[in-house]
């Protein structure tokens, strides 16, 4: 069997795959790369490392991902370049053997493919931690509107939180509060946790906040009804999957299950046919 249409298969796979990670499903991530590629050909070369990752939005995805601690922008970009050029590797091994304009596509599918891995696997990871932080938000909610009722300050509530929990959401509280202690207004705190997380559970947290703070409405009513409707999309996000889990088992049952069981019946029944026609 001639491999090459199975090699251009998969440098497009590959690419697309990467494409469909960066982008996210988010226009404005997109549009905002494409400035930077644009501003990065009109100023030449980056001068430093640091220079090149901040136009390719390498700390900003690290940060959404939650690996700034672990892995350094040097890492990322040993990366890339690591994948580029074993992107290169396949290449110069696939590229020949393939007919006509699809070595060249392969050519320069492959390297592209490993320069954007990192960053697909980056995009994949901070959408984990999204969800992990969205699942957590409304219990989160509630603890916030009891001492909205108690009398107590937002931040200082929010401090609390951070404190007495673990995960995402309590990392991004803490920065939250963080920056509230060291003099930030609690507007400009909750716009900076907006701009990290960039959901729209987080930006109706935030604006609820910043609505009771300067209108005076009253928030634990407010938070509690926005915890309530957090969980009715979460359940119903939930039956959905359910839902679409439903046709992949009969599937797998139709196709797998069904036959090796009919194989058994009918393997038994040619082992013993001896006996079952010795009685007629």
């Amino acid at each position: 069997m001639d491999p090459a249409p199975l090699l251009a298969a998969a440098a497009a796979l590959l690419a697309a795959a990467g494409v469909w990670e960066i982008a996210g499903g988010r226009g404005e991530e997109i549009r905002e790369a494409s400035q930077r590629a644009l501003a990065s050909l009109s100023g030449g070369r980056a001068r430093s490392l640091a220079d090149a990752a901040l136009r390719l939005g390498i700390p900003e995805r690290l940060a959404r991902a939650g690996l700034d601690g672990r892995f350094g922008v040097g890492a990322i970009l040993a990366g890339k370049l690591a994948g580029a050029a074993l992107g290169v590797l396949v290449a110069l091994f696939a590229a020949p053997g393939l007919p006509g304009r699809i070595s060249l596509v392969a050519a320069l599918a492959f390297p592209a493919a490993g320069f954007v891995l990192p960053d697909a696997l980056l995009e994949r990871e901070a959408r984990r931690r999204t969800r992990r932080l969205v699942v957590s938000l409304p219990d989160a909610l509630d603890l916030l509107a009891v001492g909205a009722e108690a009398g107590r300050s937002p931040g200082a509530v929010l401090g609390e939180i951070a404190t007495a929990t673990t995960g995402p959401l309590a990392a991004e509280l803490s920065i939250a509060t963080a920056e509230i202690e060291c003099g930030a207004s609690q507007n400009d705190a909750l716009k900076s946790l907006r701009d990290r997380l960039r959901g729209g559970e987080v930006a109706a947290l935030t604006a609820v906040l910043e609505r009771s703070q300067r209108y005076g409405s009253p928030l634990a009513d407010q938070l509690r009804d926005r915890a309530t409707s957090l969980r009715h999309e979460q359940r119903r996000r939930i039956e959905e999957l359910a839902a679409r889990a439903a046709p992949k088992i009969q599937l797998v049952v139709a196709l797998a299950l069904v036959p090796s069981v009919l194989l058994m019946i009918v393997a038994a029944l040619v082992a013993n046919a001896e006996l079952l026609l010795g009685g007629l």
